[in-house]
């Protein structure tokens, strides 16, 4: 099977003390591609597996336009192409809900055309970023504060209600600051 090719490449490589990879080859691509995925798995089920090798910021699981049931198969894109080369080492062969996953990097990934005003089928003219995370801002900053003290939180940090509260303690330290100083 090509994942027991692929594992015995990665092992040869080591054995041989090879200093550049196959993986070199792939290094302008931030995207894999994930085969053997189980029918029942979701955007949501292949990025959590996923994330824990890097920030997710695109997936392609393509459905059956008429039952709209997975296809067994997607392309994902990490933030980082080094993300890529971790997850087809440790993913590529992974038994998840029964199957074997095959993951390998995907040289020239071509977003999926989307319908245009006319109805026709056109290329994208931005990039898909579907599964980049929300960041949010400080809801509280001034209009008139400088932009470079605004910072995004992701909504998934575990640390954003206490950043967000030690934001809100500190420009409340400093409107009291003001008021006294203007009287």
């Amino acid at each position: 099977s090509v994942v027991r090719e692929i594992n015995k490449i990665n092992e040869r490589e080591l054995e041989l003390g090879i200093s550049g990879s196959w993986h070199d080859e792939y290094k302008d691509s931030a995207y894999v591609f994930i085969g053997g995925l189980h029918f029942d798995l979701t955007e949501g089920d292949v990025i959590t597996i996923f994330s824990q090798y890097g920030e997710v910021m695109d997936v392609n699981l393509p459905r059956d336009k008429t039952t709209g049931k997975t296809r067994g198969f997607a392309f994902l894109m990490y933030e980082d192409q080094r993300s890529t080369v971790l997850a087809v080492d440790n993913l590529n062969g992974a038994n998840v809900l029964g199957k074997t996953l095959r993951v390998d990097h995907v040289k020239n990934y071509k977003q999926p055309k989307v319908k245009g005003e006319d109805g026709e089928w056109e290329e994208p003219e931005e990039q898909s970023l579907n599964a980049r995370p929300e960041m949010v801002m400080d809801g509280g900053q001034a209009p008139d504060s400088d932009a470079s003290s605004v910072i995004s939180i992701d909504p998934e940090d575990p640390m954003r209600d206490y950043i967000l509260a030690q934001r809100k303690e500190e420009k409340a330290l400093k409107k009291s600051k003001k008021s006294k100083k203007s009287k």
